[in-house]
């Protein structure tokens, strides 16, 4: 029995070393790592042919095609060997450790008895979900669920900047700047300064400022208290005895700890804005050059803009880019080279051409291996870009490198070399709404050991704050399942929207505006109405965001005039342009937009343009609303949250407001 459990003990022993013995075989295998420049470049691979010598006058021009076409984010600076690197100086020189700090009871210290079946739980996917009210919010959190049963309670309140682990520089900026917090950070602080995964979903442009400020201050919090920690131990072991044996595990495989996914170069300039705030560094490094490529003071909107669209697109609306940023105790540096940096920001294009792909033989994410927290600000606007690229970011996130990278594994923390980072970082998504893809974005790639909670309020509805009096009918489908949604909502709208267009030679479709957000269902609703004999007597426009302004200036001209009855209109158009379109009398909903602001500009605000312009009569303007099940987050955004629960499970199909 005893032979039985020494072997027992071996392969159980052998079993829990395995990550580490891979990851060292491939990393002995792999050529070395040397110092290397690294181009993040996305531009023209094409070879550059010789010039002639131009005149001065070609050459001037030649200049500025050159800088035109040069990658503002290039980076050429070689990454740094860690042995070469200068001793830094501390970001703070008073550092009492704080047993109680979630800095070290979630990342540094972990607890070895009550750590490991969390992220035991978290492996095997199970989870425990519960929804109370937190604060001023509803709170829907779930936790790894371990064998004796024991919760893991919601975080304290936090009320102010004195209940939080702040390194003492940034906590004595923080209480001259804002000791007090408002509503929003409280219900943030606690998940957020704990470690927790968080989905917040009622971010406005309103809150924007102070849920950056947060953020920022949380990044800085968590950079200063890594790099502090290093710095120390690398002075311990210079001065400890050849003889003597330290064990100080502080670090990950490669420098970088913080990923900030933003939608603009703008939306970076604000949260850099806010994190220079928060840390007010005496130096900041290329700074110059981080102004000319990603401010834009010129203002390019008419003042009847919403304030959304201003938030989002004024300045540098450019989605494309990505930036390294490297603290020191006295200065800051931007586009510093990823391997040296702690801060990334990027759009997730721009990370996206940054990591590579197979086809061009050059992927690099090793840079992503050690991301102890990740910032997606302005996921709603997120998801009018390509999402694939968010989902292929956290696809790649925390995967164990291919090179060394000078790392030295003897101060490599054990979760990293036992291939357990995901369950220890930090996702936390800033988002004006919910929707599914940000379901299965914390379902699928946010395995946090201590838990992760969506924060969400009851919706009153924008059906109540239509600026123009009119009927809304909101009528039901039947779908067998999400992946026959499509078919079904077609068929529904063939044969009992379109009806209501060709009866009487379709002369009651003037002015009919379709709202489809979809670009897939569009194009199948424009080949509808161009191929099928059935609307041959319905003349149609169309504008997606496809269309330039030439063309979708046309669509509006000849709707209005009436030389086209209908118009089809995409949700990511009206995203990009928020155009202003008159002689709308009539409004179809293929689908909900998952913007409910949208739901409020098109399905009143084109209709009250139309009611001043004369066009329609006082109170005649119809909405028609096409909804399934499987529209829910959708519809609660639209009719309330005290509505839309009786509306999906009534026998009845259509539900008429006034």
């Amino acid at each position: 029995m005893d032979i039985d459990d020494s072997e027992s003990d071996e392969e159980e022993d052998a079993k829990s070393a395995q990550p580490y013995a891979n990851l060292m075989k491939r990393l002995i295998e792999s050529n070395p790592q040397k110092a290397k420049r690294r181009k993040l470049d996305h531009a023209s691979t094409e070879e550059k042919q010789p010039e002639p010598t131009p005149d001065s006058d070609e050459e001037d021009e030649a200049k500025d095609e050159e800088q035109e076409a040069r990658d503002v984010d290039e980076v050429e600076e070689a990454e740094e060997d860690p042995t070469d690197i200068q001793p830094e100086d501390l970001f703070d020189d008073e550092d009492d450790l704080d047993e109680s700090d979630p800095f070290e009871t979630h990342i540094s210290n972990p607890d070895e008895k009550t750590v490991p079946p969390r992220v035991q739980a978290a492996q095997g996917g199970k989870w425990k979900m519960k929804r109370q009210p937190f604060e001023s919010t509803r709170a829907y959190w779930s936790y790894p669920e371990i064998d004796d049963g024991q919760e893991l309670p919601l975080p304290a309140p936090i009320t102010g900047v004195s209940n939080l682990h702040l390194k003492k520089r940034l906590k004595e900026i923080m209480e001259s700047k804002r000791s007090a917090f408002d509503a929003v950070e409280k219900t943030i602080a606690p998940f957020l300064f704990n470690y927790r995964d968080m989905l917040y979903c009622d971010r406005t442009v309103g809150s924007s400022e102070n849920i950056r400020r947060l953020a920022a201050l949380h990044a800085l919090n968590h950079i200063y208290k890594t790099r502090d920690r290093v710095i120390k131990n690398n002075a311990r072991l210079a001065k400890a005895d050849a003889n003597e044996d330290l064990e100080l595990r502080d670090q990950g495989f490669t420098r970088p700890k913080v990923l900030m996914i933003l939608p603009t170069r703008q939306s970076c300039v604000k949260m850099i804005d806010s994190i220079l705030s928060v840390c007010e560094p005496d130096q900041q490094e290329n700074r110059k050059r981080f102004e000319d490529g990603y401010i834009d003071k010129l203002s390019k909107f008419s003042d009847d803009k919403p304030d959304d669209f201003r938030d989002l697109f004024s300045g540098n609306d450019d989605d494309m880019f990505r930036l390294g940023m490297k603290f020191t105790r006295k200065s800051v540096k931007y586009f510093s080279q990823f391997y040296n940096s702690d801060i990334i920001f990027a759009s997730p294009l721009g990370l996206r051409m940054a990591i590579g792909s197979e086809e061009e033989k050059k992927v690099d994410f090793d840079f992503l291996s050690s991301i102890e927290l990740v910032i997606v600000d302005q996921a709603d606007a997120l998801l009018m870009q390509n999402w694939e690229h968010v989902e292929f970011i956290f696809e790649h996130l925390n995967i164990q490198p291919k090179d060394a990278h000078g790392c030295d594994f003897s101060r490599v923390r054990s979760w990293y070399l036992d291939d357990q980072a995901k369950y220890f970082r930090q996702t936390v998504v800033f988002s004006a709404f919910n929707t599914p893809e940000l379901a299965e974005l914390m379902r699928a790639h946010c395995h946090n050991w201590s838990g992760k909670v969506r924060l969400q309020q009851e919706c009153p509805g924008t059906i109540q704050y239509l600026p123009v009096k009119a009927r809304q009918t909101f009528s039901r489908f039947d779908a067998p399942s999400v992946s026959a949604d499509p078919d079904a909502r077609f068929n529904y709208f063939t044969k009992a929207i379109v009806p209501l267009l060709t009866k009487r030679g379709a002369k009651d479709a003037h002015g009919t505006l379709i709202f489809i957000p979809s670009y897939l269902d569009f194009v199948r609703v424009r080949n509808y109405f161009a191929n099928n004999p059935v609307v041959e007597s319905v003349t149609f426009g169309t504008i997606s965001e496809y269309a330039d302004i030439p063309e979708a200036s046309r669509a509006r001209s000849h709707f209005l005039t009436g030389r086209h009855k209908v118009l089809l209109y995409t949700e990511r158009a009206h995203h990009f342009r928020r155009y202003q379109i008159k002689g709308v009398k009539r409004v179809i909903m293929y689908s909900l937009p998952d913007n409910p602001l949208f739901y409020q500009e098109i399905a009143g605000g084109y209709l009250q343009k139309s009611e001043q312009s004369l066009l329609l009569g006082h109170g005649q303007g119809v909405v028609r609303v096409m909804f399934s099940k499987y529209d829910l987050m959708k519809l609660e955004r639209v009719v309330g949250t005290a509505r839309v629960g009786k509306m999906i499970r009534e026998q009845g199909d259509t539900f008429d407001f006034v």
